[in-house]
Formats: structure tokens, sequence, C-alpha cells
């Protein structure tokens, strides 16, 4: 019966098909990429998120009173700072702003040879930088 003969060839023969062998075109072997899951822990690695360390006040250090410092806040219109060395322009602006209600027209920064970073901060001609330093208290 040709339901015999079916299975007979099969039997001889195999039902796979032969597949054809694949050429290989490079020494080297390559793991094939697998499917990688995201992460799902079942517990949070820390109880408690750390604060952030940069915060307004422990940007601003202290005033400087140097005579040239002083010298600057009188002729430049200028207050000088000691500021975090993690700290960047932006930063000190916004600290300012937020501590002392007076905005900066410009921030020159430098670092010491100490490792200080110091922060030139430059008043609008509207502000007087004198009257800032007097309610900082530093003159």
């Amino acid at each position: 019966t040709v339901k015999a003969q079916a299975a007979r060839k099969a039997a001889v023969k195999g039902v796979q098909s032969q597949k054809a062998k694949k050429v290989r075109t490079s020494a080297a072997f390559r793991l094939p990429k697998t499917l990688k899951l995201a992460r799902a822990p079942r517990y949070a690695r820390k109880a408690v998120n750390r604060m952030a360390t940069l915060d307004h006040y422990s940007i601003l250090k202290q005033p400087l009173n140097t005579e040239t410092a002083l010298k600057k806040v009188e002729d430049n219109n200028t207050l000088v700072f000691l500021v975090d060395v993690r700290a960047n322009k932006r930063h000190i602006k916004d600290a300012v702003k937020k501590l002392y209600d007076v905005d900066a027209a410009k921030i020159n920064t430098l670092i010491r040879p100490d490792g200080v970073k110091k922060a030139y901060i430059r008043l609008p001609a509207d502000v007087d930088a004198l009257d800032v330093a007097n309610k900082i208290g530093f003159i």
C-alpha cells in the first residue's frame, strides 16, 4: 500500500530532510546574542538614598575679606568667596541667589595652589556689593 511504502521510505531515509551545512566565513566563534532581561531585584540594596552633598549652604564656604578682596568689593562691585571645589559657576550663581537674594552678573573662578576654589561674583550695576557685604556681615 501507499501508506506502508511511505513509512518504509521514512524509516530508511529519515523524516528530517538533510539540512544544508552552514558555510563558516570566519575562524573566530562568536556567541549568539541571547535575550537579556532587565534586573528585577527582590529588595532594595540601599534602605535610604543619600542626600545630595552639594546644597546651597555647602557650596559657599566663606567670604574672603582680605585687603584685595575688599578692594574688589569697593571698586569692581564684586564679592569674593571660597567655594566647594566640586561646585561650578551655575551652582555658585544659584547659591548666591538663594542665600543672599542677589543676582550675579558674572562669575569667575580659580583654584588656588592650596586646592581651594575661589569665586569672584560680579554683581549687576543696580546692586551695591558693599550693601550685600554688610548684610552678610564680613565688613
